[in-house]
């Protein structure tokens, strides 16, 4: 797994599905300051990456929970991820909407799941993990028993730990924050003195200032 750590953290950096900025921070839609930017919707548009992706995602489902009857992706970063790989293991797809639709049948989730379903969750990105959970929720509650989830990439915040053990969710990612400092130090994308701006800004995001 350490591999697969570690070949995805470097995908995500080539490809800048995730941009590493120290010294010219972003700033989060929750007002957070981040030296780090993460879309992992920019590996569909890089067949190689997308093909490792996928591929690396049907390996750990089948190691960590074996076949599941479903594939379930989180709107709206998981729905061509969980419809890749969907594909590749000849699985039905459903996805789960952040919130239900404001007309018609008002679907929260879009597909055919049938209750007692066996669901594997896919997940582009894990932060607090609170959208993730409410996916989770939502096909709880329409009757699918999630085996757990998959996803691309953590930023490893202890909060969406303890929310994912409350909730009873078993976590899988490709990569985490840790690896990916690791992996950008080792090509040379960040320097030796930046490392520790960056583990700051993980151990305590919400108060994170920047240099």
């Amino acid at each position: 797994m350490a591999e697969i750590k570690r070949k995805t953290a470097a995908h995500l950096l080539e490809s800048k599905a995730i941009v590493l900025q120290p010294l010219n921070p972003f700033t989060w839609a929750s007002g957070w300051l981040s030296p780090i930017y993460c879309d992992n919707r920019v590996t569909l548009s890089y067949p190689g990456v997308r093909d490792y992706i996928k591929e690396v995602f049907q390996e750990t489902i089948i190691k960590q929970f074996g076949l599941p009857d479903l594939i379930a992706g989180v709107a709206t970063g998981a729905i061509a991820q969980g419809a890749l790989v969907a594909d590749l293991m000849d699985l039905p797809m459903i996805y789960v909407r952040a919130s239900a639709k404001g007309h018609g049948r008002q679907n929260l989730i879009e597909g055919r799941m049938k209750p007692g379903q066996r669901v594997v969750v896919l997940e582009d990105l894990i932060s607090t993990g609170g959208s993730s959970l409410k996916a989770v929720e939502a096909i709880r509650e329409a009757g699918g028993v999630v085996e757990g989830m998959v996803a691309i990439f953590t930023y490893g915040f202890p909060q969406a730990s303890e929310a994912f053990k409350k909730a009873g969710v078993e976590l899988h990612t490709l990569s985490d924050y840790h690896t990916l400092i690791e992996m950008a130090l080792e090509t040379g994308y960040i320097e030796k003195g930046q490392v520790e701006l960056l583990t700051r800004w993980r151990e305590e995001p919400s108060a994170w200032k920047g240099a």
